[in-house]
């Protein structure tokens, strides 16, 4: 059974960094696409960043935050700069299965998430 774990997660000031770590259960690791999304109160999951053979970011995000694997370590990361209090969510990692990659639909595996706040 494929297990996701999140960590890196906490509260910071605006303007500061997060690196997030996902560690994957996964044989193979290396050749899976892998993703991240965000969930805030009241709202609907929202894409972040997919890896692939290349990066891809949701609009919000191109520029501050950077998606990355080490393959040997089983690990996806996300790191995220220039934090605003609008990037207060639960960040989740998830496998991708197929489809459209912003689409939570497209991923079959996720973690239990780790919640991110940002305060001004």
């Amino acid at each position: 059974q494929v297990q996701l774990a999140e960590s890196g997660g906490g509260s910071v000031q605006a303007g500061e960094s997060l690196r997030l770590s996902c560690v994957a259960s996964l044989r193979a690791f290396a050749n899976y696409a892998m993703g991240w999304f965000r969930q805030a109160p009241g709202k609907e999951r929202e894409f972040v960043a997919a890896i692939f053979a290349t990066e891809y970011y949701g609009a919000s995000f191109e520029g501050r935050f950077t998606i990355s694997r080490d393959n040997a370590k089983n690990t996806l990361y996300l790191q995220m700069n220039s934090l605003k209090p609008e990037d207060t969510a639960v960040y989740y990692c998830a496998q991708y299965s197929g489809g459209t990659y912003t689409s939570p639909g497209a991923y079959n595996h996720w973690g239990q998430g780790t919640q991110v706040t940002v305060s001004s």
